[in-house]
């Protein structure tokens, strides 16, 4: 039989190929299959204010953060240079000067 993918919108098994578009003739829905490999590979990292993040950024903090192990306390308005994006819940990866390496939140930053 054919290997065409079902429709991501309806999952019809109708689907039919043009060119280098699917289609499905139930609920008309078009797309690609090139497009679908990249978006998915690329995750979009967005700052507090919708911002898109990419490594090598420089953030500042929106929030007094407590620091996890420790009695201090990461203060509003802390520059963070040099950001790196990484997978996970703290999706940001840096170097703090006065405090070292850590992992934040993207949603507790605004981009410079």
């Amino acid at each position: 039989m054919s290997n065409l993918p079902n429709c991501p919108e309806c999952n019809s098994e109708y689907t039919y190929e043009d060119r280098s578009l699917f289609i499905c003739p139930e609920c008309a829905h078009e797309w690609s299959t090139e497009l679908e490999a990249s978006s998915e590979d690329v995750k979009v990292v967005k700052d507090a204010n919708g911002n898109i993040l990419q490594d090598g950024d420089s953030v500042t903090v929106i929030k007094d953060l407590k620091v996890k192990g420790s009695s201090s306390v990461l203060k509003i308005g802390t520059k963070v240079k040099n950001i790196r994006l990484v997978d996970g819940d703290h999706n940001i990866d840096c170097k703090i000067d006065g405090f070292g390496a850590m992992k934040l939140k993207s949603e507790f930053v605004k981009k410079n």
